[in-house]
């Protein structure tokens, strides 16, 4: 499978289960969200824009736009965790299996992030996000085609770890 082939897969509306271990205090926290997965195509306005803002041809380079949006809660107490972002992903040229991602949270305030992916042999997607004290890596897989699984593990530069485990079942429209 390929990156394209993968968030083509990926687009629909997910129910997501997660659980969120604190490495350093030992806090466990459990939270469920709606999450749409949109593949924008590459006339959307707001990819051109992405990839405007990034210096990034997006006529002629081989990308995808991925737009995500959540809903959910997190603990016991139902607070709230809702959002969007933007995922421009480009793959290289000579290695189409890692590439490029030009993240957008859609804010205006977000810091200035980095990212890149890896396309294992195994089909095993792996998403690297790095800020100024801050290095984020999320691997996502699909054990079929309505079910994937996700991890991700987040430290900040004052020791700060958290790392959460995810299953994701697609919402199937009848």
């Amino acid at each position: 499978m390929d990156i394209i082939e993968f968030f083509k897969l990926s687009a629909g509306e997910w129910f997501s289960q997660r659980t969120v271990h604190n490495l350093v205090s030992g806090d466990l926290q459990a939270g469920k969200s709606e999450v749409n997965v949109e593949v924008l195509g590459k006339t959307d306005p707001i990819l051109i824009k992405l990839c405007e803002q990034n210096q990034v041809d997006s006529s002629v380079t081989e990308l995808i736009g991925i737009k995500i949006s959540w809903n959910g809660t997190i603990n016991k107490e139902k607070v709230k965790d809702t959002g969007s972002t933007i995922l421009i992903v480009i793959p290289n040229s000579d290695d189409p299996k890692q590439g490029k991602l030009l993240p957008d949270r859609g804010d205006g305030n977000s810091p200035k992030i980095s990212g890149r992916y890896i396309m294992g042999s195994d089909d095993v997607l792996t998403l690297i996000t790095e800020s100024e004290g801050l290095y984020a890596e999320e691997r996502f897989w699909y054990l079929i085609p309505n079910l994937r699984l996700r991890t991700s593990v987040i430290k900040k530069s004052n020791g700060f770890t958290l790392a959460s485990f995810c299953s994701e079942i697609r919402r199937v429209k009848s």
